[in-house]
């Protein structure tokens, strides 16, 4: 049954009926109780906050009504947290300022930072080369998602062999994609090396510096043209929220127009182009202005200050994580159970000179190692673990376990595993800001458990 209610009748009530003598428009009339809850005190004067605050808020009020204007024409301004956001823009401008770089784009998670980072720059008929040891996502929307649209792809498995990727770039190719340290096998790329081949046929090479942080390595300084960040690991470090980034070395000029011809179109009726506009920094504002939005890939205010947060406390987080992974590594390398340790901080690194080279203050906080015993050794290892958390992520404060071959890795045929440095008895660690003698005492207890297992 629907209730039909008459405004005119007197059983209407109103909560903060018009005081006598104040007619609608009079000044002096009080506003009722249902405006009052949704407008009453929003105009108290603000203080100056030291912390980043957190503006949780959808859109934003203009002051004048050529404001509007003025935005939607010049940019100017705040309207909505779909396309910019205070709190968002504090937390970017910090990161480029780590990365070295001229502009951050902060984006809904490390998956979408890669994702618009690229469709930023490719259209159909297009190529991407790539290394074959990117996280899974990454390879998966290069072949999968990207190959639906018409982009094409390649994989280099030796990926310190410049002439492997040399020898896949095509007149279609767009960029070039890898990893500064890769997961799981901690291969070290060599990106000035790469960097010098992407360049050589005009296309921008595309770093995940995730594993590595700005802290360790910073990509553009070597050559790099775009830094991507899962801002949920090291970034972030206490593992509550999901964020990206995209990072900007600003190395875009008019040479790149051939191949990026979106960037050099008009943009509305009689408007300027990308490139006109931001000039070495086309790539980014093209999407910032054209792909995160459209596609809605907009982080929320509240996990970019988190995210803010964790910046402040990187270099402390990452150097401490480092050096645990270091000892932890080399405590494994040791044992009769390891068949062998995957830590760019070893000796027994493929490429000691590189890590030297662009690793001096660290080589990181994730590594694999391989257990002898197969897939019922890590088994035994990990379940035998009690500082260590069994879970999928990485650069937390917490130290993790995880077994690639049936999770992060698991659909990869067992040769591409392999190559990737991934066997059955192989475990990934990341480790965290804890006390070492504790976590050397857990991998103690794991090791234990694979001993026991085999009745050795």
């Amino acid at each position: 049954m629907t209730l039909f209610i008459d405004p005119t009748s007197a059983d209407t009530r109103r909560e903060d009926p018009t005081p006598e003598g104040h007619a609608p428009g009079d000044p002096a009339r009080r506003q009722g109780f249902s405006t009052r809850q949704v407008h009453a005190g929003e105009r108290a004067v603000a203080g100056t906050p030291r912390a980043t605050p957190i503006y949780l808020t959808a859109g934003f009020s203009f002051d004048e009504y050529d404001a509007a204007e003025s935005h939607f024409r010049d940019g100017e301004g705040y309207a909505y947290t779909r396309v910019a956001n205070p709190t968002i823009d504090t937390v970017e401008s910090r990161i480029a300022a780590l990365e070295g770089g001229t502009e951050a784009l902060l984006v809904s998670s490390g998956q979408a930072a890669m994702s618009v980072a690229l469709l930023s720059l490719v259209s159909a008929g297009g190529h991407v080369v790539s290394s074959a040891h990117v996280y899974e996502g990454t390879r998966g929307l290069i072949a999968d998602n990207l190959s639906r649209f018409g982009v094409t792809s390649d994989f280099v498995w030796d990926i310190g062999d410049p002439d492997a990727w040399r020898a896949r770039i095509r007149p279609e190719t767009r960029a070039l994609v890898a990893e500064s340290l890769s997961n799981a096998r901690n291969e070290v790329l060599d990106i000035a090396a790469i960097a010098e081949i992407a360049h050589e046929h005009g296309i921008p090479l595309v770093v995940d510096n995730t594993m590595a942080t700005p802290y360790l390595l910073r990509p553009l300084e070597h050559g790099a043209d775009l830094v991507v960040h899962s801002a949920s690991k090291f970034l972030a470090g206490q593992g509550a929220v999901i964020g990206g980034v995209i990072v900007d070395g600003g190395r875009f000029d008019a040479a790149h127009g051939a191949l990026f011809p979106h960037l050099l179109a008009p943009q509305g009726p009689g408007g300027a182009s990308v490139a006109e506009r931001a000039g070495g920094r086309a790539w980014i504002a093209y999407a910032r202005e054209t792909v995160a939005p459209r596609f809605g890939s907009t982080l929320s205010p509240f996990n970019a200050f988190l995210i803010g947060q964790g910046i402040e406390t990187l270099s402390l987080r990452v150097e401490r994580q480092s050096a645990n992974a270091l000892v932890a590594a080399r405590w494994l390398e040791e044992r009769d159970e390891v068949v062998s340790v995957d830590y760019a901080g070893l000796a027994s690194h493929p490429r000691p000179d590189l890590a030297a080279r662009y690793l001096p203050d660290g080589h990181g906080a994730v590594f694999t190692f391989t257990l002898r015993g197969g897939q019922a050794a890590a088994r035994g290892f990990v379940e035998a673990l009690r500082t260590f958390t069994h879970m999928t992520h990485i650069g937390d404060v917490r130290s993790l376990v995880l077994h690639p071959a049936t999770t992060s890795h698991v659909g990869r045929t067992p040769a591409e595993q392999a190559a990737a440095g991934v066997h059955p008895g192989t475990l990934r660690l990341s480790v965290g800001i804890e006390d070492v003698a504790d976590l050397l005492d857990d991998l103690a207890r794991g090791i234990a458990a694979v001993r026991v297992g085999f009745g050795s």
